[in-house]
């Protein structure tokens, strides 16, 4: 029988193997929930791709869960002050954390385990927060019946050792569908803004036909009770809990990336009322943090990328970041190099426009 050092290095090595076949976001979580259910020891989970500049859920791919109780998980991810929620996890400095450690052994205290967790048989959660560069990537919330007890420290150790593969197959998968985004102009002939309703439960009240066109290709089995996507009811969640508006970013199955904009109606309060919900195509400004981040770029070189965006001679990037002209230039080099672009010129090409067919894949590490 394998031992755990014996087993995580078969996962980091099926994990590999896995990245080099540059899955989908959807593609790969399906295959990691297959390949590490027995090495973690988990009975039902669910995988949620995120806006990499918020961490917000903009999708989700589950097993052994109730679609039925999907609205009431978001609801209390989005509204509840569970310590287990992805948002708190991360506050407390974690990438990792099991219900069990997040309450000191008293599930019983946490709302999640109460309403959600326990009632379909669950004792213990493990969340992952998939980190990586700066890039909020991914989370997953994996759950274990009672039979099984407590997450250990080996699964522990064996969670926080994936994240960095795991959050680079999905950087990029992202950088992917960056390098092969549509031209504005095609994207806006096909698919000019549209317009969703929400009620206070997170079902669509009504919708135009570029709103249901795009719930169309952006549905999800876990979603089907209300046919309503991970990124709609995220971001209507979200617009309702702040009372305000609020966005994010969302990547479809077929690589098209839409901006979701939602606002109580009538300036009321989202949790008593209705939300509406407007889609438009992400300008090359929405798409540049995450353009970015997938390359994989320092703090520092994510600093002097933005400012070669803005036009910033290396002379007014010495005197704004208080760097000396080798130092900038270094960068610049290890920007370049990491980018796959000869010069300043196609980096502001890349980060801000579309299909290049030049630079159509990643360069491969």
């Amino acid at each position: 029988m394998a031992n755990r050092r014996e087993i995580e290095r078969e996962v980091l090595g099926a994990i590999a193997e896995l990245s080099a076949c540059r899955p989908s976001t959807g593609e790969l979580f399906r295959e990691l929930h297959t390949l590490l259910a027995g090495p973690l020891g988990f009975d039902g989970g669910c995988w949620h791709g995120t806006d990499p500049v918020t961490g917000f859920p903009t999708s989700t791919v589950a097993d052994g869960l109730d679609p039925g109780r999907f609205e009431q998980a978001v609801h209390l991810e989005m509204f509840g002050e569970d310590t287990t929620n992805f948002t708190a996890i991360r506050a407390a400095g974690h990438r990792v954390q099991t219900l069990d450690r997040a309450t000191d052994g008293r599930p019983g205290t946490s709302v999640r385990y109460q309403e959600l967790l326990r009632p379909c048989g669950y004792g213990d959660e493990l969340r992952i927060n998939f980190d990586l560069g700066g890039g909020r990537w991914a989370s997953a919330a994996l759950m274990r019946g009672h039979r099984r007890g407590r997450y250990g420290p080996a699964e522990l150790r064996l969670a926080e050792r994936i994240i960095a593969p795991i959050g680079a197959a999905l950087r990029n998968a992202h950088l992917v569908t960056l390098r092969r985004a549509r031209s504005d102009r095609s994207v806006q002939a096909g698919h000019p803004p549209a317009v969703a309703i929400l009620d206070a439960q997170g079902r669509f009240r009504s919708a135009d036909a570029g709103a249901r066109e795009l719930i169309r290709r952006m549905a999800e089995p876990i979603s089907r009770a209300c046919a309503v996507p991970t990124g709609f009811l995220t971001v209507a969640c979200r617009a309702a809990r702040d009372t305000g508006t609020s966005e994010v970013r969302v990547c479809t199955p077929d690589g098209r990336w839409f901006t979701l904009y939602a606002s109580p109606l009538d300036g009321g309060d989202g949790r008593d009322g209705e939300v509406a919900v407007v889609i438009s195509p992400a300008s090359p400004l929405h798409r540049l943090p995450v353009a970015i981040l997938a390359h994989g770029l320092s703090p520092r070189e994510r600093q002097l990328a933005l400012h070669a965006v803005r036009g910033s001679s290396t002379k007014d990037i010495t005197t704004l970041l208080h760097l000396t002209v080798p130092t900038v230039q270094q960068h610049v080099t290890a920007i370049l190099d990491k980018t796959g672009v000869r010069n300043r010129r196609e980096l502001v090409a890349l980060l801000t426009a579309d299909h290049l067919p030049t630079l159509a894949l990643p360069p491969r590490t």
